[in-house]
């Protein structure tokens, strides 16, 4: 991210535009949007900024440019069609630490305008840095036919009654709550059909009825973030990472999911390795209860499912035992997105009529399984955390009846742009020259379907 995003209080803002173009000119009718105190500079003035110059909050000087109109200002706007002038005001200005924007010259821009989206007081500013001006148009449209022009009715309501809401409840977290109930509320469908005094008796009413109420009860949500890709999360698993006031994450969560988790979220990284745990698990379960119990929205978002080798389970006795209110979100375990995405299919109806989970180690470190019941024929095997255990696996299936010759795939970092893809048998496998590549988290899928890879490929 080159250009971090802000908003400039523009009450008292001084700004200097250089040029009376029409290109000014939509700089100009930009800025009369704010409160701004604007001054414009150009020997020649186009008709629309001599139009827009009427405003009481411009001041129109007609005549060249000196170094001394970029006193007391704090933001300059360059738009003439002399090059060499634009590039001496753009050194002029960065000499005095002002915001200095030249207009179509990114090079020499400090700062570079959005695209806005305007329900003030709510207002949604969309940058691609100048890279992309047709994608953030299209972005804009978008948006424009998807929020109601009445939006800006509900932003009004809420600074009107921001305030006393705050002297009301007196924590962040019970206010989040109630506006939260608000918004998603009739209140909010009274707002916007404009049934002011009516949303006002049902708000004050709501708001009466939760600051009677004792210290909000946390909640605890087991969220399957999935295997990698953002696409792939379940609504319900966006909406409550969007809510929460915790996010207990591990380290199976791609960054890409991760920032969509609310941004003034509290994040609580408890990544646990093979052998290498950042945080024990009981001191993970006692994280969630104290999170709740003090009275916060705790979301414990997880890599593929919550309940297919996530210790879900673990961890909802804990939550039960103390009393914690929770749900379970499920997501798409890593054996389905590593299938799908390696073109993989699990079953066939020619080459696999069952699908087996298994973990590559067991609690005390072990890979103590029940191989007769895993090597059998027409069945695919998904071994999740195996990759250390490798030699082990592909020894004990031959050992138990599957063929030497049966194919075996390594997909690591599954539905994501760093996914790879590794195919041989059970006996070549641990010689392959490229395993020593293959690093964690990797999945490894076993049978008669891995022979499908090199034709369903579609994701690579």
């Amino acid at each position: 991210m080159r250009y971090f995003p802000i908003f400039i209080d523009a009450q008292a803002l001084q700004v200097l535009i250089v040029g009376a173009g029409e290109v000014a000119a939509r700089k100009l009718e930009l800025l009369l949007k704010s409160p701004a105190h604007i001054t414009v500079v150009a020997p020649e003035v186009c008709t629309t900024v001599r139009h827009l110059a009427e405003s009481d909050q411009v001041t129109l000087v007609e005549r060249a440019f000196e170094e001394s109109d970029l006193d007391s200002r704090r933001m300059v706007f360059v738009a003439t069609s002399d090059e060499a002038l634009n590039a001496d005001i753009h050194k002029l200005a960065t000499q005095r630490n002002m915001l200095v924007n030249v207009v179509d010259n990114t090079p020499l821009c400090g700062f570079i305008t959005p695209s806005i989206i305007d329900r003030s007081p709510l207002v949604i500013a969309m940058s691609s840095g100048g890279n992309a001006p047709v994608l953030l148009r299209y972005l804009r449209q978008k948006l424009e036919s998807i929020l109601p022009a009445n939006l800006s009715k509900l932003g009004s309501f809420s600074e009107r009654f921001r305030e006393k809401v705050k002297q009301s409840l007196s924590t962040v977290t019970e206010r989040r709550y109630f506006w939260e109930s608000v918004l998603e509320g009739d209140i909010a469908e009274e707002v916007t059909q404009g049934n002011d005094d009516k949303a006002e008796q049902k708000f004050l009413a709501a708001l009466e009825d939760a600051s009677e109420q004792k210290q909000t009860e946390g909640q605890v949500y087991l969220v399957g973030a999935g295997p990698g890709d953002p696409d792939l999360l379940t609504f319900r698993a966006l909406r409550l990472m969007q809510k929460a006031d915790v996010v207990v994450y591990d380290r199976l969560v791609s960054p890409q999911i991760l920032e969509l988790v609310r941004r003034d979220a509290e994040k609580i990284y408890v990544g646990k390795a093979k052998s290498h745990h950042t945080v024990p698990q009981h001191d993970i379960n006692q994280i969630l209860v104290d999170q709740a119990k003090a009275g916060n929205r705790v979301v414990r978002l997880k890599g593929g499912d919550p309940f297919i080798f996530g210790r879900g389970g673990e961890e909802i006795e804990t939550l039960l035992t103390a009393g914690i209110s929770f749900q379970v979100v499920p997501g798409i375990t890593a054996a389905a997105g590593a299938g799908a995405y390696a073109g993989i299919p699990l079953t066939h109806r020619d080459l696999a009529q069952s699908v087996v989970f298994a973990t590559g180690h067991l609690k005390d470190g072990t890979i103590d399984l029940n191989w007769q019941g895993l090597a059998q024929g027409n069945q695919t095997i998904v071994f999740y955390m195996g990759l250390t255990g490798l030699p082990i696996i592909c020894e004990q299936l031959i050992k138990h009846g599957l063929s030497a010759d049966t194919p075996i795939a390594l997909v690591q970092k599954a539905t994501t742009s760093d996914q790879k893809v590794l195919t041989a048998t059970l006996s070549s496998i641990v010689t392959h020259p490229q395993l020593s590549e293959m690093k964690p988290p990797t999945l490894i899928i076993v049978g008669s379907v891995v022979s499908l890879q090199s034709k369903l490929n579609w994701f690579e």
